[in-house]
């Protein structure tokens, strides 16, 4: 066997680099990256030690050490309560609505203000569209219940001017009305911030395909489909991703507070909401615990299987 020239061992032998003299030589870059690092640890990985309350009958004066462990009792008493269908109904249906109705919107809007060529009016719908998102849910749920009130609101007042009813009807104390004006009231909060990540998308198309499209006698909505959606598929995809693995986030601040009357409940009770009222106003620590980590195990597993089959279709976030 011939031998390997100093040059080449140097070549098939990687260099040998110090972790710790090329950790000094990025101090500035590492610095900028520690406090985000130490927000996750602190608020992310530690808070994982409380999973174990979902295993015990957690008690506040014992501690995660003394308490009685009682496997997973608390389990079986979520899959066996009554309320069990009514949560994970709601949940699901009010997930699925969101994911339709929600996840379209942002990129359809993106769509057509890419199309707009005046860049005033361009730049007012982008402006407008934007501002609910930096509003808080208090602020939201507070203007969209003095606009559906019985006195005054400006809904009933419209619909009486236009003589589509002769009373004014309080809209949320109906349950069959709720699930469309939580919907409908969480698109128009998010749908301008969503459309920004896409209308950047779309600002990265070479522009001489449309050129070439147009010449070629492709019409607007042709070069829609044909190049604006298959260009910016993995940026959906993505997002599409995202989206699954939050399949279960039905929501929490937005129908805490529009789903306020009690005779929302039967409509309105989602996994984050049962949580809150059996763990924090019942003090069922293990039990809140336990549905808790449920849901957190099935986003992941529906985060796994989107990934997968993205994968399949060529873009994947692993």
């Amino acid at each position: 066997m011939a031998q390997l020239s100093v040059k080449d061992e140097l070549v098939i032998k990687p260099k040998t680099k110090n972790v710790f003299l090329r950790f000094l030589k990025q101090m500035d870059i590492q610095m900028m990256v520690l406090p985000a690092l130490l927000l996750i640890i602190v608020f992310s990985y530690i808070p994982m030690y409380g999973v174990l309350m979902a295993f015990q009958d957690y008690s506040i004066f014992k501690g995660f050490f003394a308490s009685e462990w009682v496997g997973l009792k608390h389990f079986d008493m979520f899959f066996n309560s009554p309320e069990f269908f009514e949560v994970m109904r709601n949940t699901i249906i009010i997930s699925l609505l969101k994911f339709f109705i929600g996840f379209p919107a942002p990129i359809a809007l993106a769509l057509m203000l890419n199309e707009v060529k005046n860049m005033m009016f361009k730049r007012l719908v982008q402006t407008v569209s934007y501002l609910p998102h930096f509003m808080s849910w208090v602020i939201v749920a507070g203007l969209i219940m003095s606009m559906l009130s019985t006195d005054n609101g400006s809904v009933n007042i419209l619909l009486e001017k236009m003589n589509f009813i002769e009373e004014p009807i309080n809209f949320l104390s109906l349950p069959e009305l709720f699930w469309s004006i939580l919907v409908s009231t969480g698109v128009w909060k998010e749908i301008g911030f969503g459309s920004i990540v896409y209308l950047a998308a779309i600002a990265s198309i070479d522009p001489s395909m449309y050129e070439a499209a147009s010449m070629d006698g492709a019409s607007k909505f042709k070069q829609i489909f044909l190049i604006t959606l298959p260009s910016i598929m993995p940026v959906v995809l993505i997002f599409m991703i995202l989206a699954i693995g939050n399949l279960l986030n039905a929501g929490f601040e937005d129908i805490l507070l529009l789903a306020v009357n009690p005779v929302l409940r039967d409509v309105s009770d989602v996994i984050d909401t049962y949580v809150y009222r059996v763990g924090i106003q019942s003090s069922r620590y293990s039990y809140a615990t336990a549905v808790g980590l449920f849901k957190a195990v099935i986003s992941v597993g529906l985060l796994t299987m989107a990934n997968y089959l993205a994968r399949r279709a060529g873009s994947s976030l692993w």
